[in-house]
């Protein structure tokens, strides 16, 4: 079973500052233990909201609110991941999407390259960027109502015209079947799903491939104290 675990932002990383040494040893040291585990299948950290846009449809029509972003319903449905030469053209590629699934809320965002955060230099001939189109939950998602198969097709066919352009996509199974996770002067507090609409901004995430949810919480344990976060969300992913 694949599970992704979500990772809430701070102040901290909302006002740009860049992880320090310390902090990137840590994340590297889990990487390293997920991937020697054989159960890390992606994992992305995201730049700061201000770098980012925030679409919103209704009745067909478009809305788009410049960065920085204020947490609202910070409840994920899905993603996907898609590159792009400017933060406009992933905002037209996520209003495309959104014609398509009709009343939504998505967060467009930058993905965090190596380079953002001092790891090394950008190489000359990289011209664009990866950015995440983040879904967000609906009373229809979170009661797991399928799309209706004219929109998964469209959604497939605009992947499809994106070509090599458009890099990954992830649905989360309803709130239900997950589990909260939170960093308290206590200890790690974990509450299971359905959850209450999180109003923080996501930070980054991890994709693992592990027998069950309470497998994935044993890791997700970690994570939190690992990335110094208050807050991390466990979803079960729908098979790809």
């Amino acid at each position: 079973m694949r599970f992704i675990i979500i990772h809430k932002t701070t102040a901290r990383w909302e006002a740009g500052e860049v992880p320090d040494a310390r902090l990137i040893a840590s994340v590297g040291a889990l990487i390293g233990d997920l991937q020697r585990a054989g159960v890390l299948r992606a994992g992305e950290g995201l730049r700061a909201s201000s770098l980012g846009a925030r679409v919103t449809v209704r009745g067909g029509e478009a809305d788009v609110v410049p960065g920085p972003l204020v947490g609202g319903n910070e409840l994920c449905a899905g993603f996907d991941i898609i590159r792009a030469a400017t933060l406009d053209d992933a905002i037209a590629w996520a209003r495309e999407l959104g014609k398509i699934l009709g009343d939504v809320e998505m967060d467009v965002r930058p993905v965090t390259e190596a380079w953002d955060i001092g790891l090394g230099k950008k190489p000359d001939d990289v011209t664009s960027r990866r950015f995440m189109v983040l879904r967000k939950a609906t009373a229809d998602t979170e009661a797991g109502v399928a799309l209706p198969a004219k929109k998964r097709d469209a959604i497939q066919a605009l992947r499809q015209r994106a070509g090599d352009t458009h890099l990954a996509a992830e649905t989360m199974r309803p709130s239900a079947r997950g589990r909260r996770c939170k960093n308290t002067s206590g200890g790690i507090a974990f509450t299971d799903g359905p959850f209450t609409e999180s109003k923080e901004l996501i930070a980054g995430y991890v994709i693992i491939d592990v027998p069950s949810l309470d497998e994935a919480t044993r890791w997700c344990t970690r994570y939190v104290s690992v990335v110094a976060t208050e807050e991390a969300d466990v979803f079960e992913l729908e098979t790809p």
